[in-house]
């Protein structure tokens, strides 16, 4: 009997859980969204379905070619502006502008999608400029956006959405890359708690693998070729050359059983703004749900050992063991 009556509230909750959910918040062609890193990726396809269901979209683009393409695929409603993250002042002249366009309604959305993953590699390969180029981006960079923006999005009550990764739960590669989805991690949630007074929602989206610019294996590898070459000879013997060979190998492999289907993402991102009740946090991709994310949770002897399965050995080391 206890069976069946847990059985029963299980469903009973599913049920409510499915209808809180499906309620949408009105009036959406009132609403100013703000989406950075839109020359490509997750950020072009999100400002295009937004732009679809009425939303006044403002595409922050890194590049005129891209903010150009993208006005190209959208109807008039959407405005594109030119914004580096990396730069204090084109961050102040992209919150003027915003600032003007949305006037005394704010800013419902922001979200933080630019990012970069590269240079990636081993901790010993890189310098700390590698580290601080990934980090400009993917953290300082988001930061400063958030805080230039933030009056107008609690003028209008609205949304901060920030992209992070599952390897913010779980550092698969070394660099700045999984160092800073951590950082937007602890930083959406302290966030969360000091705006949710104002009526202010801050969500975090954690993505899988997906098939983007960034994920793209002839870059990639490119990229990781190129700090083997600047290597000592040293570091190079230690390593040995299988090293390399074997991680461009498994990065080329990865590519093809990452998914293609970038909606997956852009579809959280558009209930995290939308939702009358968003969720703090949105895994995407079934790699995230059933992989990365269970891994997270298990005694780090366990996820070592797991991790330790893909990559190479070193000339000069040994297979870990737990």
């Amino acid at each position: 009997m206890w069976l069946y009556l847990a059985a029963v509230l299980v469903g009973l909750y599913l049920l409510w859980r499915w209808h809180r959910e499906r309620q949408m918040v009105p009036r959406l062609s009132e609403k100013y969204v703000l989406i950075t890193g839109c020359d490509s990726g997750f950020g072009n396809l999100l400002a295009r379905q937004l732009d679809a269901r009425g939303l006044r979209v403002l595409a922050a683009c890194l590049t005129e070619t891209g903010a150009a393409r993208l006005r190209a695929a959208a109807s008039p409603r959407l405005q594109t502006v030119l914004l580096d993250v990396t730069s204090s002042r084109s961050i102040a002249a992209a919150t003027a502008w915003v600032r003007e366009c949305v006037g005394d309604r704010g800013l419902w959305g922001l979200v933080n999608n630019a990012g970069t993953a590269v240079p990636s590699g081993p901790n010993e390969w890189l310098t700390k400029d590698d580290f601080v180029k990934v980090l400009d981006v993917n953290l300082v960079g988001l930061i400063e956006v958030t805080l230039s923006l933030l009056p107008l999005v609690r003028q209008a009550r609205g949304r901060v959405v920030n992209v992070a990764s599952v390897m913010g739960r779980i550092s698969f590669f070394g660099g700045g890359y999984c160092i800073s989805k951590f950082g937007v991690e602890a930083f959406s949630d302290s966030l969360r708690r000091e705006m949710r007074p104002f009526g202010v929602r801050v969500s975090i989206i954690e993505p899988g693998t997906f098939r983007t610019r960034m994920t793209d294996p002839t870059t990639v590898v490119k990229g990781f070729k190129h700090l083997w070459e600047r290597l000592p000879a040293e570091t190079q013997a230690a390593y040995g050359h299988h090293y390399l060979e074997t991680y461009a190998k498994s990065i080329a492999l990865l590519h093809p059983v990452s998914s293609s289907r970038l909606s997956r993402v852009t579809g959280v991102m558009a209930h995290a703004l939308l939702a009358r009740f968003p969720r703090s946090r949105y895994a995407a991709g079934w790699d995230a749900q059933l992989v990365f994310l269970p891994l997270s949770y298990c005694p780090a002897w366990l996820a070592d050992a797991t991790i330790g399965l893909f990559l190479p050995v070193p000339a000069g080391g040994t297979r870990a063991r737990p």
